[in-house]
C-alpha cells in the first residue's frame, strides 16, 4: 500500500493557488508516536512512504527519523524545492523519487509562487544532480490561468543543467472557480488545448529517433492505448493509495483532511487489508467510454464537485482532448515500437506510484 504521509501542515509559500499558506497551531503538527505508526505499518507487507505536506522539509529531522526508524521501506518525496539542501546525502539518496514543484519558466513559477523561488528551486535540484542522485526527479507543475502550457513544459523538458526526469502537471480545478479563473473557456480553448496538440505532436515527432520524453501524462496513457490496459483511478486513492494525516486519521487523498467523507480509519483501529478498495468514484465516471483510460481522473473532485457539475463538465472536456490528441498517434506510435525504434516498456510509467495523478 501507498501512504502519503503528512508531516505538517505548515508551508513556507503561500501560492496564489493553494489558498493554504502557513498554518500555526497545534493541530498542524503530528500528533501519534513513531511506535504507533510502526504498529499499524506492521501489518503490511509492502508499505510505501511518500512524504507529504505542507512543507515536509521544514521537519528535516522527523524525516530522518522515518528512514532510521524504517530502513527498508520505499520512499518518495513531493516538495517545493526550498531546503533540498538540508536534506543530508545518505539520506536524500534514499527516496527513489523526489517530485519538485516548479511551475515552467522563472516568469510563470515566480509569478505563482513569489520572486525567487524558480532560482533557489533550480539551485537545489543542480546539487542534487552533482551529489549523483540515481533516483527520479519530476518537475511537478501546477497549471493555471497564467500557464502557457506548450511554452512552460517544454522550458522544463528542454532543461540541460539541470535536468528533469520527468515533468507531470495538475490542473488548477479543485478549488472553487471565482477566485482563480477570470475565464477558463478561453483559456482552454486559447491556450491549453493547442498546446496540449502541439505537445503531442512533438512528443510523437520525437519517438521517431529513439526519444521519449518525460512528459508523465502522455506516457502511460500511450501505453494504454496501445496495450488495452485499464485503470479504476490513476492515482490509487481509496484503492491502494491513502493519506495519514497529522492527527493519525487515514483518508482517501492527503488534499482532503478537512471533508468528513473522505476519512476512513485511522493507525490505532485500522487494517490495512480492511481499507484497501473503500473508496471508488462515482458516477458520471464509470459510465463514460473514456472511463478505462481515465479512471475518473480526481476521487476528490469526483466526490465533491466544488465547481458544480457544469464544471466538472468542462474538466472532463479538457481531459478528452488530452486523449482525443493522443489517440491520433496509437498507430503511429505502434509502428515505432514495431520498427525497434523504442520499446513498450518506455512508455510504462511509473514503476511505483510516486504521487504523479496522471491525468492532469
Amino acid at each position: 500500500m501507498n501512504y502519503h504521509l503528512v508531516l505538517t501542515r505548515r508551508c513556507n509559500l503561500n501560492c496564489f493557488y493553494c489558498h493554504g499558506g502557513e498554518e500555526i497551531g497545534p493541530d498542524t503538527e503530528i500528533q501519534y508516536s513513531m511506535n504507533d505508526l510502526a504498529t499499524f505499518l506492521k501489518k503490511d507487507k509492502d508499505v510505501q512512504l511518500m512524504l507529504y505536506g505542507g512543507e515536509p522539509t521544514l521537519r528535516v529531522p522527523l524525516i530522518v527519523e522515518l528512514m532510521d526508524h524504517f530502513p527498508k521501506e520505499r520512499f518518495m518525496l513531493q516538495t517545493n524545492g526550498l531546503h533540498l539542501d538540508k536534506i543530508r546525502e545518505a539520506y536524500i539518496k534514499r527516496f527513489h523519487s523526489i517530485l519538485v514543484s516548479i511551475d515552467g519558466t522563472e516568469e510563470t513559477t515566480d509569478g505563482y509562487r513569489s520572486k525567487g523561488v524558480y532560482k533557489k528551486v533550480i539551485k537545489n535540484v543542480k546539487w542534487l544532480r552533482k551529489l549523483g542522485y540515481k533516483g527520479n526527479i519530476v518537475a511537478r507543475m501546477a497549471v493555471s490561468e497564467q500557464t502557457d502550457i506548450y511554452k512552460d513544459v517544454r522550458h522544463l523538458i528542454d532543461l540541460e543543467n539541470p535536468s528533469f526526469d520527468h515533468v507531470h502537471w495538475q490542473l488548477n480545478v479543485i478549488w472553487d472557480a471565482e477566485d482563480n479563473w477570470q475565464d477558463f473557456d478561453r483559456w482552454t480553448n486559447e491556450i491549453y488545448n493547442p498546446g496540449i496538440t502541439q505537445l503531442v505532436e512533438e512528443w510523437v515527432g520525437n519517438m521517431k529517433s529513439g526519444t521519449v520524453e518525460g512528459i508523465v501524462p502522455f506516457m502511460p496513457l500511450m501505453y494504454s492505448l496501445i496495450t488495452g490496459e485499464t485503470s479504476k483511478l490513476r492515482c490509487g486513492s481509496g484503492l491502494d493509495t491513502f493519506a495519514i494525516h497529522v492527527d493519525g486519521k487515514i483518508g482517501v487523498c492527503p488534499i482532503s483532511p478537512d471533508w468528513e467523507f473522505s476519512i476512513v480509519g485511522n493507525i490505532w483501529d485500522s487494517n490495512p487489508q480492511q481499507l484497501k478498495d473503500s473508496m471508488s468514484v462515482v458516477e458520471p465516471c464509470p459510465s463514460c467510454d473514456d472511463y478505462g483510460l481515465c479512471g475518473g481522473r480526481c476521487l476528490f473532485a469526483n466526490r465533491q464537485r466544488l465547481w458544480g457539475d457544469e464544471g466538472f463538465n468542462k474538466v472532463c472536456q479538457v481531459s478528452q482532448h488530452l486523449f482525443d490528441s493522443l489517440r491520433k498517434h496509437v498507430e503511429e506510435v505502434r509502428e515505432i515500437i514495431a520498427e525497434g525504434i523504442i520499446s513498450i516498456d518506455a512508455l510504462n510509467y511509473p514503476k511505483y506510484n510516486n504521487g504523479c495523478e496522471i491525468v492532469p
